[in-house]
């Protein structure tokens, strides 16, 4: 495959970035746009240019590291999976990519294609805690009795990597079904009862203090989920934040 690669180039967060054009050719279609990417890199190597800086860790959908906006769609064209899981099957000989990255207040960019997802961090500090004993004299899981569609519903939440897809395509750049994902995965189970409280409160405080924008409620943020996190998280954390706003 000869392809034609428009990728954003920037230098750090301070400075103005711009759409840099690169041929490349004796692309296989079993590649992984990743390995598109090595290849590309080791073309501007070998030039004595920049090479194109761009996340990734595991290369198996599973850090969430890889966030690329690909032809207008986070993580590109194919549905359900990570930038490392998308193959350049997906793409035809003399197509045209553009390849940017995720864009959000709260994502700022390190440098080209790379940004600052620290933020996710902070949010999940803000209220990924359980007071139970985990250590030690810990009891055992099974000793707890919990309904099955709670647990496997609380194990689907717990799927979101964190990747940012979601922020990325919302056009408010909304965290709503990160943080919801995360507020539903202890809200489900009993041992996260005891903060649910505080947590939910905390963390939503934490997700407007970052910069993030109000849900749209269009579902772009489900469709585009490599998870496939549903919408029903947000319903949930809805539900969680106004019952602990009362307490309050």
């Amino acid at each position: 495959m000869k392809l034609t690669l428009k990728i954003w180039r920037q230098k750090n967060a301070a400075t103005e970035g711009k759409i840099v054009e690169y041929p490349i050719d004796h692309i296989e279609p079993d590649m992984s746009f990743l390995e598109m990417l090595d290849i590309l890199n080791d073309e501007l190597i070998m030039k004595g240019d920049e090479p194109v800086a761009f996340d990734h860790d595991c290369r198996e959908g599973i850090c969430g590291m890889c966030s690329l906006y690909i032809n207008g769609e986070a993580h590109g064209p194919d549905r359900g999976v990570t930038t490392c899981q998308l193959h350049m099957r997906m793409f035809k000989d003399g197509d045209t990519i553009f390849i940017e990255p995720f864009r959000a207040k709260a994502f700022p960019v390190i440098k080209d294609l790379v940004v600052d997802r620290s933020s996710f961090d902070r949010i999940q500090h803000a209220g990924g805690f359980i007071s139970v004993n985990t250590s030690g004299n810990t009891i055992d899981a099974n000793t707890i009795p919990i309904n099955k569609k709670d647990a496997d519903t609380a194990f689907d939440s717990a799927a979101c990597i964190g990747c940012g897809a979601c922020v990325a395509t919302c056009k408010n750049s909304s965290a709503m079904l990160f943080v919801a994902a995360k507020v539903s995965q202890y809200a489900l189970l009993p041992q996260g009862r005891i903060e649910a409280t505080d947590r939910v409160l905390n963390m939503v405080s934490q997700m407007d203090a970052e910069g993030f924008g109000n849900c749209t409620n269009t579902g772009a943020c489900e469709v585009e989920c490599p998870k496939g996190i549903s919408l029903e998280n947000i319903a949930r954390m809805n539900r969680e934040y106004m019952s602990a706003s009362l307490k309050g």
